[in-house]
């Protein structure tokens, strides 16, 4: 469930800002379920090799997340080649995109050394300006084949009620429309896998959301047609899901006529200059923490061990003014941090720029979950400094979860001013 609101809260957002963009800021692409490019030729060579052992990575948001394609297509590849064996890299963060994605990439995924990878951020970065698509894409492919030249990689979209209407005309949506951009300029495969969807919602076969039919009277009501989500964004396994694995099914054939040249896969010149290669994730401890900062281990503490798989540092402070301070030489930077009921607000000063107060708490704070602190984008490449405070009042918490209706069930839970920093995100380097 807190994949699905985290995402809600997601499109929601999404929408505004599709609708702030012009519909022509960037051609859309003609749909087509399957690019092979140049297909996946290490993976289905190794696949074939008897007693190999092959990581598939699938790395998303809560689509990828969810009990559906991704467990669906491992099984394919165990049924399809029984004689090697798979295991999988489960790198979906619900309510994510590849803008978090590049920077957590070495860590969830690179570090597990995949022989493939899936990136699925079509849904999550619907409403990201197409630059920053390209930017976070290319960050991805070349962090990837600069640590594992070997690994192949595979884009696959999916859809939304919201996001379908291009699809509905026989065009991608704009964020797969920028990702074919950078799967051009480096032969990457890419599979649309809401082409059956599309056509079944274009025929009025389709239901986006509804409640899967179980009894026959529901049965009934629903008729021929396929119920596709409870929420029309997180597809049924039984349903939407298995349309999903159809299309990778009916892709395969062509990935491997694709598939001629094995080998290292070579990095031809940037597609865009600033995109995200050098974005890292860097432990908290790297920065200067004063004392009222404590480290949540995940050996002794129960909120850290909840969090230790995305975060290996991740630290609690309370009390108002306790600060984080670090320099780097870099364009862009942002805090790895947690969010949720008992949060407050951060005192952000960089370099000599007025101190803009952010609030650790929003609509959905009634859980916590992974978020993001944006420092700074687009900065000078030039040496910069940050300093980081807890403010002494929190946000207005009843006034916030008003806007989605939420009340505090239990008041003592929204109480206090935390601030739980996980790790520095940086297009840069840190200075000592």
């Amino acid at each position: 469930m807190q994949h699905f609101l985290k995402s809600v809260l997601l499109f929601s957002a999404v929408l505004n800002l599709c609708r702030s963009h012009a519909a022509d800021d960037l051609p859309l692409v003609v749909a087509q379920e399957c690019r092979p490019r140049s297909g996946l030729p290490n993976f289905l060579a190794k696949a074939g090799t008897a007693g190999a052992g092959i990581k598939i990575a699938y790395f998303g948001g809560s689509i990828t997340a969810q009990n559906g394609w991704r467990p669906k297509t491992l099984a394919l590849f165990k049924t399809t080649y029984p004689d090697a064996k798979f295991s999988e890299i489960n790198a979906a963060i619900g309510g994510t995109g590849s803008d978090l994605g590049v920077f957590r990439l070495k860590q969830d995924v690179l570090d597990k050394n995949p022989d493939l990878l899936f990136v699925e951020f079509a849904v999550n970065d619907g409403g990201a300006p197409p630059e920053q698509i390209f930017r976070c894409m290319e960050g991805i492919v070349r962090q990837t084949w600069k640590a594992l030249p070997t690994c192949d990689i595979c884009f696959v979209y999916t859809i939304t009620e919201q996001l379908v209407p291009p699809l509905l005309d026989g065009k991608f949506q704009r964020s797969a429309s920028a990702m074919e951009k950078i799967a051009d300029a480096y032969g990457i495969p890419t599979i649309h896998m809401s082409m059956e969807v599309a056509r079944l919602a274009k025929e009025g076969k389709l239901l986006w959301k509804a409640k899967l039919p179980k009894t026959d009277e529901e049965k009934k009501s629903v008729g021929d047609n396929v119920v596709f989500a409870p929420d029309g964004v997180h597809p049924y396994p039984e349903t939407g899901h298995e349309l999903y694995l159809q299309a990778i099914v009916r892709s395969l054939p062509a990935m491997k006529e694709a598939s001629k040249t094995t080998g290292p896969h070579k990095l031809p010149p940037p597609f865009i200059a600033t995109n995200f290669e050098n974005a890292k994730l860097l432990p908290l401890t790297e920065a200067t923490l004063s004392s009222g900062f404590a480290l949540l281990d995940p050996k002794t503490d129960a909120f850290g061990k909840r969090w230790a798989e995305r975060m290996t540092t991740l630290h609690k402070g309370t009390k108002p003014g306790e600060t984080i301070t670090f320099k780097f030489k870099g364009t862009r930077c942002a805090i790895y941090d947690i969010i949720g009921p008992d949060c407050g607000q951060i005192i952000i000063t960089l370099d000599d720029k007025p101190a803009q107060t952010v609030a650790r708490f929003d609509s959905y704070c009634v859980y916590h979950r992974l978020a993001t602190l944006i420092v700074g984008i687009d900065l000078p490449d030039a040496v910069h400094t940050v300093k980081l405070e807890i403010h002494p009042e929190p946000p207005d918490k009843l006034k916030i979860l008003a806007q989605r209706n939420e009340k505090m069930d239990k008041p003592e839970r929204f109480n206090d001013t935390a601030f739980y920093p996980g790790a520095i995100m940086l297009v840069g380097d840190l200075i000592k």
